[in-house]
């Protein structure tokens, strides 16, 4: 696994983009699946995937293919489709884990909370009364009672349309 830097770039110079720009080129170049990178669904000028580092059980990120970190730089198209994918990822959280909440999260900007500040995206995810989706050891880890793969699997069936 690369090192992810203050900046989200996993062992990246700036040039070379995020994490999630990463990702993306492996998967164009052929050298990842969507499933080996969790990516859940794609739409026309955004995706969604896994969290590689969730919350709990069900964290979808959704955002645009294109790296920007300003949601107001975003194109009409991109905010769109962003939107679109957003509401249609609260469904099939919905309809894969029947949480009691769900939670949708944008953190823009290194001072609020966003650990890729170059590339925006929102967090979309299940919660429950009692937060037992996961468990926060003593070393701050969390224990997922569910591979990321049957996570992936579960949201793909249940995603609408």
């Amino acid at each position: 696994m690369d090192e992810v830097t203050a900046d989200g770039n996993a062992g990246l110079s700036a040039e070379q983009g995020s994490v999630f720009t990463r990702i993306l080129r492996s998967i164009d170049a052929g050298d990842l699946t969507d499933e080996a990178a969790y990516l859940v669904h794609r739409g026309d000028h955004a995706f969604a995937i896994l969290n590689a580092y969730p919350y709990g059980t069900g964290h979808l990120l959704v955002m645009p293919y294109r790296e920007v970190g300003a949601l107001e730089d975003l194109t009409g198209e991109e905010s769109t489709d962003v939107w679109r994918l957003v509401n249609e990822a609260v469904h099939a959280i919905k309809a894969a884990y029947r949480p009691e909440g769900v939670n949708v999260g944008f953190n823009l900007g290194r001072a609020a909370g966003a650990g890729v500040p170059t590339h925006v995206h929102g967090h979309v995810l299940p919660r429950w009364d009692a937060d037992s989706n996961f468990m926060t050891t003593v070393a701050e880890a969390r224990v997922l009672p569910e591979p990321l793969s049957v996570t992936w699997e579960k949201l793909r069936r249940a995603w609408p349309g």
